[in-house]
């Protein structure tokens, strides 16, 4: 069994920053990407960020692109999304996905349980 826990969520205001975590445990298992996905209320899923595990890719979804950074320190198992210049728009549970591909959140093999953020204007 593969645990995925996320933590970093909260408030912030807007054009502010928060920074998810994703720490990754239990049976060996090597995903290929890590990404983060989002949900608002009442939308579909939606990949913003990927980091291929072994090597240098990085992807993003348009709209987080400049603002957000996803890295990764393998050593501790553990993924990063830095959220600069939030937006309200940004409001969502964002997830955390060891994925068979880059900004997909259907090739997905396992997910964390999620953390909100919330931006106020």
């Amino acid at each position: 069994q593969v645990q995925l826990v996320e933590s970093g969520g909260g408030s912030a205001q807007t054009g502010g920053s928060l920074k998810l975590s994703c720490t990754v445990s239990g049976d060996t298992y090597s995903a290929a990407y890590m990404t983060w996905c989002r949900q608002a209320l009442g939308k579909g899923r939606e990949a913003v960020a990927s980091i291929v595990v072994r090597g240098v890719g990085r992807w993003y979804d348009k709209s987080v692109a400049g603002r957000f950074t996803i890295s990764q320190d393998t050593n501790k198992k553990t993924v990063y999304l830095l959220m600069n210049n939030l937006q309200p728009q940004d409001t969502a549970m964002y997830f955390c996905a060891a994925a068979r591909s880059p900004l997909s959140s259907d090739a997905v093999d396992y997910w964390g349980q999620g953390t909100q953020v919330t931006v106020s204007s």
